[in-house]
């Protein structure tokens, strides 16, 4: 037998469909032939033509042979076993319309094509199984030009039906690529903003602020910045949270926890302040740390924009059916349009190590608030949270940043 492919995704299913088409289309045939074997000439060689045909139906589905070698010799067999009903039955029941050896089974190579090739082997394969249909009756009657025409359509549906498929796949399969591409950049650029990012803009101010040689070094820095902050925003990139699906960050690495309140504890410091529950508060590894990055962050807000006297407060509570973790500081606030023209800048505090992180594991920061008025972030819980892990609770998480100006 010709060797054989493997398939996968829309070519499996229908592929399985095809095979199973093919053993009902045998015992139509079997049967035909049965009833209809004492008009037969040579009853014998409808026999042995099914059992040929059975044979390499039986191989085909054992080997898994899809390939177009298998579908070339398959229609091959069909099209000598229409032509063999010649020498079965008399001249005059096959002018009468009598039923080839084959039957139902010869529209399985041609499906078989369409699955392989599409529209254009489907089609292919329905023009030489009609050709040998013409040829076996000789005088065409109108139930043979019938069915000609119907194999030929069903084939042409069949075709375009997995061409569409296979597009539409390989369009999914792009766009998963895509979103994974940009999701890792979205987690780089994270990363940058952390740790790089705010090196160079503590050494630009603080160089400004010595002058002299620590100025030329801060304007270096600052070059440094601006560049590094056009590098990571003019990277294409998806709304935050686009690049991975609602829930998949707390997904990966399950089995692996982590308490809250000593990963919480380490942000304590001057100006800080943490409080915290008496017992565990335990999530998902992977889930923590993306909570606990996005406190940080607003943390490193509250430092640098809050004002130089701003003390803030993290507050830490188990809910029993959720977590819930709240930032507080005493700062001036945030001017309307400030976070727009911030992310246009390329500052990814707000925009991608706040609301990105909080987009990732399910949930969508809104903002409320103004000068004098304080500021509020919130992130809603998911709808749907996913369960990682024994000691998560299979309620939602929801994380807030409130932001209140002095009186």
């Amino acid at each position: 037998m010709p060797g054989a492919t493997s398939v996968s995704g829309i070519e499996l299913g229908l592929w399985r469909a095809v095979e199973v088409f093919r053993v009902l289309a045998l015992v139509y045939a079997a049967v035909m032939v049965w009833l209809h074997q004492g008009g037969m000439t040579r009853p014998w060689l409808a026999w042995l033509t099914l059992l040929a045909l059975a044979a390499w139906a039986v191989a085909a589905v054992a080997r898994r042979a899809r390939s177009v070698r298998v579908v070339v010799v398959e229609v091959g067999l069909v099209c000598a076993a229409i032509l063999i009903t010649r020498l079965v039955h008399p001249a005059g029941d096959i002018e009468a319309g009598a039923t080839t050896i084959p039957a139902m089974y010869a529209a399985a190579p041609v499906a078989a094509a369409a699955v392989v090739r599409g529209l254009r082997g489907g089609v292919l394969a329905a023009a030489a199984v009609t050709v040998a249909n013409l040829v076996e009756v000789v005088r065409p009657t109108g139930a043979t030009i019938y069915n000609s025409l119907l194999l030929v359509l069903a084939a042409a549906c069949l075709g375009i039906c997995t061409d569409l498929g296979r597009r539409s796949q390989a369009a999914l399969a792009e766009a998963m690529r895509v979103r994974a591409r940009a999701a890792e950049r979205e987690r780089l650029a994270r990363v940058v903003h952390d740790g790089v990012l705010q090196t160079l803009s503590y050494i630009h101010r603080r160089g400004a602020q010595l002058g002299g040689e620590a100025a030329e070094l801060g304007g270096l820095a600052a070059e440094s910045e601006r560049a590094l902050r056009r590098l990571v925003t003019t990277l294409p990139q998806l709304e935050p949270g686009a690049g991975a699906a609602p829930g998949a960050t707390q997904g990966a690495r399950v089995g692996l926890d982590l308490d809250l309140r000593p990963a919480l504890a380490s942000l304590a410091g001057p100006g800080v302040e943490v409080a915290l529950p008496a017992s565990g508060v335990v999530v998902p590894e992977a889930r923590g740390r993306e909570l606990v990055a996005a406190v940080r962050a607003c943390l490193d807000n509250v430092r640098l924009h809050a004002g130089p006297s701003a003390r803030a407060w993290v507050l830490l509570e188990d809910l029993g059916g959720r977590v819930e973790v709240t930032v507080r500081d005493d700062g001036c606030g945030i001017a309307p349009g400030r976070l727009q023209e911030a992310a246009a800048q390329g500052r990814l505090g707000v925009a991608s190590s706040v609301r990105g992180r909080i987009a990732d594991l399910g949930g969508a920061v809104t903002y409320r608030g103004g000068p004098g008025r304080g500021t509020t972030w919130w992130a809603p819980p998911p709808t749907a949270p996913v369960r990682c892990g024994g000691a998560w609770p299979p309620g939602p998480t929801c994380w807030c940043w409130t932001s209140r100006c002095p009186a």
